[in-house]
């Protein structure tokens, strides 16, 4: 689940939890209304706890195939990320063969975070 998302499930658990429980009890809730006021602060709560616990996804790559650059070009058969922008793990698995050639090229594999 990505990060907007996980926040938009807790700003909506959060609202379940104090909305309409409040409206009822403020104005002196039956039974019904304590018993459904109850369900909803629950069903609040579940949503928030299983938005908190949701891992986070991150990148991964796996046989890429070969990248060649030259002439000033950039090849990388992995994860870029550059400043470390991202979140979450990034795995690199069995990436193909970057190869650079000529002035000015560069080739990579694995995660880059330049």
């Amino acid at each position: 689940m990505t990060r907007p998302w996980k926040i938009v499930l807790i700003v909506i658990g959060v609202a379940c939890i104090v909305a309409t429980p409040m409206v009822w009890l403020l104005s002196g809730p039956g039974t019904g209304e304590l018993v459904g006021a109850s369900s909803q602060v629950g069903t609040g709560v579940a949503a928030l706890v299983w938005a908190w616990l949701q891992p986070r996804q991150g990148d991964s790559a796996t046989d890429t195939g070969q990248a060649r650059a030259s002439g000033g070009g950039s090849a990388h058969t992995g994860i870029r990320r550059p400043g470390g922008a991202g979140t979450g793990s990034a795995r690199v698995d069995r990436t193909g063969d970057a190869t650079a050639g000529g002035s000015g090229s560069s080739a990579g594999t694995g995660i880059d975070y330049s």
